[in-house]
């Protein structure tokens, strides 16, 4: 996608070859459904972000972005790191209160409730797809 724009969609979950094999506790059933997702793109849709929630239904991909922080939320997150062509970098648990360390690679950042993306099976080295509705 070349310019990205606040929106909604689904994201799915490609494995790559030569990645890390699945652990056995991962839902696969969860990883194969496609997971609703909201786009926030502009920098009012990324300020706002997942703030005075009590919980999301899916995933929030905050783009451009290489960090996060979790400062008067309400529950906590699982953030995952995404390169520019959507390859996970890094999956980290979060803490209400936290400030997050930025990625240098991350152009995209995946938030979802805690737990979601061990559901999925989201790790480092999978390839996310989206697409906008």
């Amino acid at each position: 996608m070349s310019r990205w724009q606040n929106g909604s969609g689904t994201l799915r979950f490609v494995q790559i070859t030569g990645a890390e094999p699945t652990p056995p506790e991962a839902d696969l059933a969860g990883a194969a459904a496609p997971v609703p997702l909201e786009i926030a793109a502009s920098y009012r849709a990324r300020s706002r972000g997942l703030l005075g929630r009590d919980g999301i239904d899916g995933a929030l991909l905050l783009t451009p972005a290489s960090g996060v922080h979790t400062f008067r939320m309400r529950f906590p997150l699982d953030v995952a790191y995404l390169t520019r062509d959507l390859t996970v970098l890094a999956v980290r648990t979060m803490r209400p209160g936290r400030l997050g360390r930025p990625r240098l690679r991350a152009r995209h950042v995946l938030e979802a409730e805690a737990g979601a993306m061990a559901r999925w099976g989201l790790r480092p080295g999978t390839r996310v797809t989206i697409d906008t509705l």
